[in-house]
């Protein structure tokens, strides 16, 4: 059952984020750079994500995930980087939605911290591939990224709200919900398995995420 469930899922989403992103970026080619960028940023999200999750339907409709353990740890290197610069190219959404010139020291602690979770992501500590990595580096590398959500969640807060924009109103709940789910998964996943289900409604937000930015597409560019 967790296999057909699973893998329908993982394919929908990946499926669905992916062609989203495609044609936001045909739409937007020369019209509007905030959507074009928003298109790459839902491209990048599923086109990393994938390196996880396919690797992760095989294994669920073959010999299982223990047999595939070194694949998948490689694919949250992977999803883990993308995912950080999805966060950036976010930021930079911001900046062109709202016609931000300025604030150059806010840009600079945006790079800061995206490099510094990729970084180390990409120690050889966090040890990806071993059956069971060591947790504290699980938290370790997600400080910079959590900072650095905290960082895109005010701004889309203040500034929606500010300019009474409905559009993307709601766009800083879905990246307080997608953290709200994803950070028990990092404390706690290791000793209760079963906190690994947080990741779907996780997914379901970033889904969220990237339908904000394609149905403002829709409305603002004809």
């Amino acid at each position: 059952m967790q296999e057909v469930m699973e893998t329908t899922f993982d394919l929908v989403y990946l499926i669905s984020v992916i062609t989203i992103g495609i044609l936001m970026v045909r739409a937007s080619s020369g019209k509007s750079r905030q959507f074009t960028i928003f298109g790459w940023m839902a491209i990048i999200l599923g086109g990393g994500d994938s390196f996880h999750l396919i690797p992760r339907v095989i294994a669920l409709c073959t010999t299982g995930l223990d047999h595939y353990t070194a694949v998948l740890g490689v694919g949250k290197v992977v999803t883990s980087v993308t995912m950080t610069i999805f966060y950036v190219l976010l930021y930079y959404v911001w900046r062109e939605r709202y016609q931000i010139r300025q604030h150059r020291s806010l840009t600079g602690i945006v790079y800061l911290l995206a490099a510094a979770r990729i970084v180390l992501c990409l120690l050889p500590q966090n040890q990806w591939t071993a059956e069971n990595p060591p947790e504290g580096w699980g938290i370790w590398r997600n400080i910079p990224f959590a900072l650095l959500g905290v960082v895109v969640i005010i701004l889309f807060f203040r500034s929606a709200r500010g300019r009474q924009d409905l559009a993307f109103r709601h766009l800083w709940l879905t990246i307080v919900l997608s953290f709200g789910f994803y950070i028990p998964v990092v404390l706690f996943a290791s000793r209760i398995p079963l906190m690994g289900m947080l990741m779907i409604p996780k997914t379901c937000a970033y889904m969220w995420t990237v339908l904000i930015g394609y149905k403002a597409m829709r409305k603002e560019i004809k």
